[in-house]
């Protein structure tokens, strides 16, 4: 191995290391608790060699939405393709959906609330949020009914999913409910 390739090696170990410690702080401590010189002191590098990584915080926050819009993609297909018939992988779909963004909260506004600096629905839209949308498409592009644009029926899905799971972590909605809505979205929207 070269001298280069090491280096290489490095750097990329050091940046998924400020990654992943930004994104354990801020589902430890909220966003607001992530700051660079936190993540120096806590990965143990100086602040200059966190800006050689990243510009700052808001370039973290995207990197942070980029693995988890990959981590997303995976776990949507993961549970559509064990799911058989068009209903069964909508509703997986759209569970899958909510457990996600209940999991990770710190992840799922970095992906959808926090600016990250990342383009959405454009043509610089970075690859793993292109792939996210396209494992939602998978499987809603097939429930859209006649006459209605796939994309467009998906982002509209989409959207009543990121409502209740937003309105759900604001304690805006009873959480005894929340599987009934599911089936609402899924009877309601879908044409399965």
């Amino acid at each position: 191995m070269s001298v280069q390739e090491r280096k290489e090696r490095e750097r990329a170990a050091r940046e998924r290391l400020i990654v992943a410690t930004a994104r354990e702080l801020a589902e430890q401590q909220g966003w607001d608790a992530v700051t660079t010189r936190r993540l120096a002191e806590r990965i143990e590098y100086s602040q200059p060699v966190l800006y050689s990584h990243f510009r700052g915080k808001r370039e973290i926050i995207g990197a942070v939405a980029l693995q988890g819009a990959a981590e997303m993609a995976v776990a949507l297909r993961a549970a559509t393709s064990a799911a058989d018939g068009p209903r069964t992988r909508v509703t997986a779909l759209a569970r899958t959906y909510l457990d996600f963004a209940e999991r990770n909260p710190a992840v799922y506004d970095a992906m959808f609330q926090l600016d990250g600096g990342l383009a959405f629905a454009a043509e610089d839209t970075p690859e793993p949020l292109k792939d996210a949308f396209a494992a939602l498409l998978e499987s809603l592009g097939e429930v859209a009914g006649d006459g209605v644009d796939p994309a467009l029926f998906t982002e509209v899905f989409w959207a009543a999913l990121h409502g209740l799971a937003t309105l759900t972590r604001a304690g805006r909605l009873p959480p005894a409910a929340a599987e009934r809505r599911v089936e609402l979205v899924v009877d309601r929207l879908a044409v399965v």
